[in-house]
This record gives structure tokens, C-alpha cells and sequence, in this order.
């Protein structure tokens, strides 16, 4: 399983993209930053996109995935809540800032092909098994396990999460965590309110982890503000050597092979 980070960022700027994932060249979790780190040929070999929930900076480049494909690319589908499809629809693909590609170029065959999710139910996309579990965000938010079925790989893929994850670490067991830490410690009330990590509430969560897991995986962490990009490093850096863990800090291009 080939895994890039194509966006490990909840801001933009010159390098930082928003947010998103791309397994083996055909699988995308979320799609802040999916059109803009990838060139044509890479996009038409997108076969699926898993958003966690509505955010801009998590479902973005849908816009562009779908004007630039709509006409010459495969049809795309895309696994969603169905309150992510309720915002995402109506707000995002609205037809009127934009082509609606959810029913462009023709209701019968969209470019954009929602499919609706529930929390917990597996399902076989793409050659992956994939496994919604509801984490702990403002607004209604699952992350994914994603699994290959040829190699038997697995990750588990967050999205926006705060704190509170205890059942979510009960149905899942991955090699790789892609966990989020939107903001520094000095924040941490905050964040915990919007449903949000820091470092330290990171390392909290790690250590529950191990209690109910017996192991941690490797952690690599995104959605970083790029305003506190160096704070974030050095706070994650101090979670790694107390945990004696294995903890990445994820960034453009970034590539793990599992």
C-alpha cells in the first residue's frame, strides 16, 4: 500500500496544501488538496474519495476534480454521510457558484457519484476494505480503516477529531494512525471545544490507545495550522520521546509505503 500525503495542512499557503490522502493512485481520503497536488493523468486515475465530513478544507477540490474531468475522465465516487451529502450537495455543488457535477454532464451519469455511508458498515471499494467509525468532531464526522486486500495493509485514517476516542480505538487495529493536531498546547481548552487535538491531548488519546490495543502504530500527524507549524513540531517532538513512540509529522508529498 502507497500512501501519499498530498495535503497535511488546515490552511494554505505557498507549499502547505488543505488537507487530503491519496492510497495506491486510485483511493482519496478527503479532497482539501486533491486536484491541486495532482497533475491530469494523475486525477483520471482516481477511482474513489472518501470524504469525513463537510468542512471546506476537507472536500474543496471536488469542485475541481469534477470541472476538470466532468467531460473526458471516468465518473468518480464519492462515500459520504449522509449529512456530509446534505452540506456538501446543496452548499458546495450548488449549480449556481459552479456546475452541479453530483448531476453534471447528465443526472443519469454524474462525474460525482454520491454514495451514502453508514457508521461501521465494511464496505469493498476499489479492491480496499473499508470501515467507517464515527470520531469525535463538531460536526458528524467518521474516520477510515482502510485496508488493502492484496497486501492485507492497513491505516486508519481520522479526519478531524477531538478528544474521546476510546470506541473508536475498540474496532480498529491499523499500522499506520493519521491523526490530526489542529493547534498548539497553550490552546488546548479551545480546540477540546471545537473537537480538535493538540499534542498533548494527542498523547492522551495515544495512551488509551495502547491500553486498549496492546500496541501503537506508527502515528504520522496532519491538519497542522501553518501559522504554528514550528510550535506544533516541537510539541509532537516531546509527545515522541515521552511515548518512545514512532510519531511523524506529515507534509506535502510525503510518501509511506506499508
Amino acid at each position: 500500500m502507497d500512501v501519499r500525503i498530498l495535503g497535511a495542512h488546515n490552511c494554505e499557503a505557498r507549499g502547505q496544501r488543505l488537507v487530503s490522502l491519496l492510497i495506491d493512485g486510485i483511493l482519496a481520503l478527503d479532497a482539501g488538496g486533491l486536484t491541486s497536488s495532482l497533475s491530469l493523468p494523475e486525477q483520471e486515475k482516481v477511482r474513489a474519495v472518501l470524504l469525513t465530513h463537510h468542512h471546506f478544507d476537507h472536500t474543496r477540490d471536488l469542485v475541481t476534480l469534477g470541472a476538470n474531468g466532468a467531460v473526458f475522465m471516468t465518473p468518480v465516487e464519492v462515500y459520504a454521510l449522509r449529512h456530509t451529502f446534505e452540506i456538501v450537495i446543496p452548499c458546495l455543488l450548488d449549480g449556481r457558484m459552479y456546475a452541479d457535477f453530483s448531476k453534471w454532464p447528465s443526472e443519469e451519469k454524474p462525474f460525482i457519484q454520491p454514495k451514502v455511508i453508514e457508521p461501521f458498515e465494511r464496505l469493498d471499494i476499489s479492491g480496499y476494505e473499508v470501515l467507517p467509525v464515527p470520531v469525535k468532531h463538531a460536526v458528524p464526522s467518521v474516520g477510515y480503516q482502510v485496508s488493502s486486500k492484496r497486501s492485507g495493509a492497513s491505516l486508519f485514517y481520522t479526519g478531524d477529531t477531538g478528544p474521546g476516542l476510546k470506541e473508536c480505538w475498540r474496532r480498529i487495529s491499523p499500522q499506520l494512525l493519521i491523526i490530526e493536531v489542529s493547534g498548539i498546547n497553550k490552546f488546548q481548552d479551545f480546540l477540546r471545544s471545537v473537537g480538535h487535538l493538540s499534542a498533548r491531548l494527542l498523547k492522551e488519546e495515544l495512551v488509551q490507545f495502547h491500553q486498549i490495543k496492546g500496541y501503537l502504530p506508527r502515528v504520522l500527524v496532519t491538519h497542522i495550522p501553518p501559522y504554528f507549524q514550528r510550535e506544533v513540531e516541537q510539541e509532537i517532538q516531546e509527545v515522541r520521546q515521552e511515548l518512545e513512540a514512532t510519531i511523524d509529522i506529515g507534509y506535502e508529498d510525503m510518501q509511506i509505503v506499508l
